[in-house]
């Protein structure tokens, strides 16, 4: 355990310094709590009185890492890595559902994806896991190589390359060098499932030393095709054509095109792992969404989906795409509500103006903005012809109940309302100040 707080007989402590607190401060705590060992890169003081063996190194992550690596090792699971700027949380779970079919799978919950939450992540696997399905995160170069050679998977995933991160990595051709560090743990013989309709994914066919498989919406080049796209209320069905055949009729229960590749991306890691194509459609069939990611649900008289747990340009424009597609089926109005996407430095006020052109595009009914940089998805929509008096802006994150106010004088009965922005926005507040507004007055009440 890296948390002193999370202790007990037969622990090992794993002392890591964050920037809030040191690790090695609660050693002698952690002893006290029945701690068999601390992983240490000092030793405390008064160590002779700790009651518990101290291991020293150089850097208690790096040792970290070394030992869930080690510990895998003994497992041997067949390893699914997923990485990419968008999407990989919804793959990595679409992926866990079809292979949970077939065996005994495991995966990376909620954030556990960087350089701890993976090792703590393959320390949470029992022994008799056969499949495991881990997800990649990053917000600098070198991280997913690190994180690759801990995995060490049998199938490598990047779902796309967006704009997330580019305030740190500078450009997308960086940021596509970066998800590319996946094939560094890459087993020999392993195999590598690339969206074919991101070009900088796609003109690595030839280049990279490795078996390449291109999924693909759009692209008559790939190898696995999704056609004839079918969206209803809550679910969606689609086609794959394969090489040499065509599985038709599979059923997800999602909707948005996105997840439509996503899915397709599961269905070929189902066929690298020898399943039938039933067994394949079951567990699709099986995904469940996680956290605040494209939740949909209803109360006081309208439909929610709550998309709070991140944004980049890329997800942000995907989930208005959902937006649209929803309202279309009932005819109710749209009403987005979105905050600011974090991480995109100089290139931020163009990526937010570029979401509000995409608002203006769509038709949306109504926006509202959250956040100072929000404010220019509101003037990249009136640039592109989006009614003023369409649209509430509020600057003050730390003002959610002013957003849940401007939503309750305009919202109707029947209305769809998206809630969209980056984890560190927080925005789920402005949906629970509008469930509090809407049970002391509901739509309808004088």
């Amino acid at each position: 355990s890296t948390d002193s707080r999370d202790v007990g007989r037969g622990t090992i402590f794993v002392a890591i310094r964050g920037e809030r607190f040191d690790g090695h401060d609660f050693i002698a705590d952690v002893f006290k709590s029945g701690a068999s060992a601390a992983l240490c890169e000092r030793i405390p003081d008064g160590a002779r009185e700790l009651g518990g063996s101290l291991v020293v190194v150089n850097d208690t992550v790096a040792a970290l890492g070394k030992l869930a690596k080690q510990y895998k090792e003994k497992i041997s699971p067949r390893t699914v890595a997923v990485t990419g700027s968008v999407g990989k949380t919804t793959t990595k779970e679409f992926i866990y559902a079809v292979l949970s079919e077939k065996e005994k799978t495991h995966k990376t919950e909620g954030n556990f994806n960087n350089e701890i939450g993976l090792p703590l992540t393959v320390f949470s696997m029992s022994r008799d896991t056969r499949s495991a399905v881990l997800e990649l995160g990053m917000s600098f170069k070198g991280e997913i190589s690190r994180l690759s050679s801990i995995a060490r998977p049998d199938v490598a995933v990047i779902t796309n390359i967006g704009n997330s991160h580019i305030e740190n990595l500078g450009s997308r051709e960086n940021i596509c060098a970066a998800k590319l560090e996946i094939l560094d743990g890459l087993e020999p013989d392993g195999y590598v499932i690339l969206n074919a309709d991101e070009p900088l994914l796609f003109a690595q066919k030839g280049r990279l030393r490795a078996k390449l498989l291109f999924v693909s919406m759009q692209n008559p080049a790939a190898d696995f095709r999704a056609l004839n796209v079918r969206s209803y209320d809550d679910y969606t069905i689609y086609d794959l054509v394969l090489p040499g055949r065509v599985v038709t009729n599979i059923q997800i229960p999602t909707i948005g095109a996105h997840t439509v590749y996503d899915s397709a991306c599961a269905f070929v890691v189902g066929l690298l792992s020898s399943m039938t194509d039933d067994e394949i459609k079951r567990g699709l069939m099986k995904f469940k969404n996680t956290g605040m990611r494209q939740n949909i649900y209803s109360f006081g008289g309208i439909t929610v989906v709550e998309d709070c747990y991140n944004a980049g340009p890329e997800s942000m424009k995907a989930s208005l795409d959902v937006l649209t597609k929803l309202c279309e089926k009932s005819g109710a109005r749209s009403i987005a509500v979105l905050g600011e996407m974090k991480e995109l430095g100089e290139y931020s006020k163009q990526l937010h103006t570029d979401v509000g052109k995409t608002v203006a595009a769509k038709g949306i009914s109504r926006l509202c903005t959250f956040g100072k940089d929000a404010e220019s998805i509101a003037l990249g929509a009136i640039n592109h012809g989006y009614s003023h008096d369409r649209i509430s802006i509020n600057s003050d994150t730390e003002a959610p109940d002013a957003t849940a106010l401007a939503i309750r004088a305009f919202i109707s009965e029947g209305d769809v309302v998206l809630f969209k922005a980056s984890r560190a926005v927080r925005l789920e507040r402005v949906i629970e100040a509008l469930k509090k507004l809407l049970e002391e007055k509901p739509l309808g009440a004088n």
